[in-house]
């Protein structure tokens, strides 16, 4: 959606002038006659990215006072101030009473247009800056998840119903779509609003160590634990807990878990008594719970006591509307912790991100942002600061940047034979199914024997984890160890 500039201005013939500019930079211009209009306008939610504000109006709302009005109410819509007295005095009042940017009618088209782009920039990193304060404190609000998409909106609205108790609420939704985020509006729109908020990564947490990082342990419970450790449900009490990836969680431990949601208490390994805890537990998937659970890798019981109150996050590539207010929001930020003077997209950068299908969401879009906005040697971020996207977008042509030419060769010195080397990459996890010096395929007990014995090293010779990522039982792993003669591969593993 495009961005949308309110003009107010008495003066007809002015207000045409301004439309015109307004819309050949590539802007969507609304219409006030008067201070009035104008501040009806902003107060009925319409979504005005700046207004252009004529300082002398007749009437009872001039200028001066359609800004006071909106410093009244809240209203934090930046304003650029248009007249035709370019005073000192009048440009002192204009920016004490609020306007982030000052004109003097007739304002040319460069000046206006760069004004805008000015205002729209600092507008966006304020409230970036704001957002990250609020995320900062655990004081993160539904309004910072503002969407024009059916689909998320609609989650919104169930989330606020959540919010609002501590029902357990289980978020799925693709990785990258931002579940983290939703958690932590939910957390700052509750009565647990500004405390603690403790994020656990189920499926980085090796399965040895699951135990004592939730539970906690005391000093000398096992070898390594050489000081007490308090765990992630005592760090969250009075707060949020955020379980994420909670379809990681190994069987063993998802008993422990249970338990400690149902009781309202923990036992931190080595210790002698359990400890009370009060959270609020938001849990996030991206895989289907249920899908699990017929497979027999997630308990039912711990199914349904975390899918009390389940949402779904839509995939970006659902929500288009949303990509031009991220990317707006991403770009301010990177600009400013980069030091580049970049205040915006293209329009044709715009359609383009708007198009492609973003298999990787939220977390994918922000980091094309990063790279482009480092690779970016102008004001505006262009097509050409997108290559690898606009690469696989129909309609759109990959500008990648010429490489250096070779450097000249001296007349009389003959040009030296270069021997064309043709190396081969190979991904260092892929097996080959022949053998090289017979061309014939191996046989299955030579290709099982490499599985296993990758697995052990990839594993660590955590043989746990082995057989249950190779989905079989331990006492089968150790027999078919034996019978391939790898046992002296697994100890050295180990």
């Amino acid at each position: 959606m495009s961005t949308t500039v309110l003009i107010v201005d008495d003066d007809p013939v002015q207000r045409r002038l301004t439309e015109a500019m307004v819309r050949r930079f590539g802007f969507e211009p609304k219409l006030a006659e008067n201070g009035a209009d104008g501040l009806a306008a902003l107060r009925a939610g319409d979504d005005i990215d700046v207004m252009l504000l004529d300082l002398v109006m007749p009437g009872g709302l001039d200028g001066l006072g359609v800004l006071a009005e909106m410093r009244k109410a809240g209203i934090d819509t930046p304003v650029i101030v248009q007249t035709s007295n370019g005073s000192i005095d009048a440009v002192v009042n204009a920016m004490r009473a609020g306007a982030v940017d000052f004109v003097v009618k007739p304002a040319g088209a460069e000046r206006l247009q760069v004004s805008i782009k000015n205002a729209l920039r600092v507008d966006q990193l304020e409230e970036e800056v704001r957002r990250m304060r609020r995320r900062a404190t655990g004081a993160l609000t539904f309004k910072d998840l503002s969407s024009r998409s059916p689909d998320m909106e609609r989650v919104i609205r169930l989330a606020e119903r959540a919010a609002k108790s501590n029902i357990p609420v289980l978020i799925e939704g693709e990785s990258g779509v931002g579940k983290e985020v939703l958690a932590r509006a939910i957390q700052g729109s509750g009565e647990r609003r500004g405390k603690s908020f403790v994020t656990v990564n189920c499926g980085a947490i090796p399965d040895n160590l699951v135990e004592s990082t939730l539970f906690g342990h005391e000093k000398g419970a096992f070898t390594g634990a050489t000081e007490r450790h308090v765990g992630k449900f005592v760090e969250a009490s009075g707060g949020t807990l955020f379980l994420d990836e909670i379809g990681e969680l190994p069987l063993d431990a998802q008993v422990k878990l249970l338990r400690a949601l149902q009781e309202g208490e923990v036992d931190p390994v080595g210790a002698k008594r359990s400890v009370r805890v009060d959270i609020r537990l938001v849990s996030a998937t991206n895989r289907s719970l249920l899908d699990l659970v017929k497979q027999g890798k997630f308990r039912e019981d711990l199914y349904y006591r975390l899918n009390v109150f389940p949402m779904t996050l839509p995939p970006l590539r659902a929500r288009r509307e949303d990509i031009p207010e991220l990317a707006r929001s991403f770009c301010a930020r990177f600009a400013a912790e980069e030091g580049k003077r970049v205040r915006g997209l293209s329009q044709e950068a715009m359609g383009l991100i708007t198009r492609y299908g973003w298999p990787g969401n939220v977390r994918q879009l922000e980091n094309a942002l990063f790279r482009a906005v480092v690779l970016a040697d102008g004001d505006e971020l262009t097509v050409a600061e997108f290559p690898q996207i606009a690469a696989q977008v129909e309609g759109f042509d990959v500008r990648i940047p010429p490489a250096p030419s070779r450097p000249l060769l001296s007349a009389d010195m003959p040009e030296p034979v270069r021997e064309i080397v043709r190396v081969e990459v190979r991904d260092p996890h892929a097996m080959s199914l022949v053998v090289e010096d017979t061309g014939e395929m191996k046989t299955m007990e030579s290709v099982e024997a490499e599985v296993i014995r990758f697995a052990l090293q990839f594993y660590r010779g955590r043989m746990s984890e082995v057989s249950r990522r190779l989905g079989i039982g331990r006492s089968t792993l150790y027999r078919k160890l034996k019978d391939l003669g790898l046992e002296g591969d697994d100890e050295a593993a180990a």
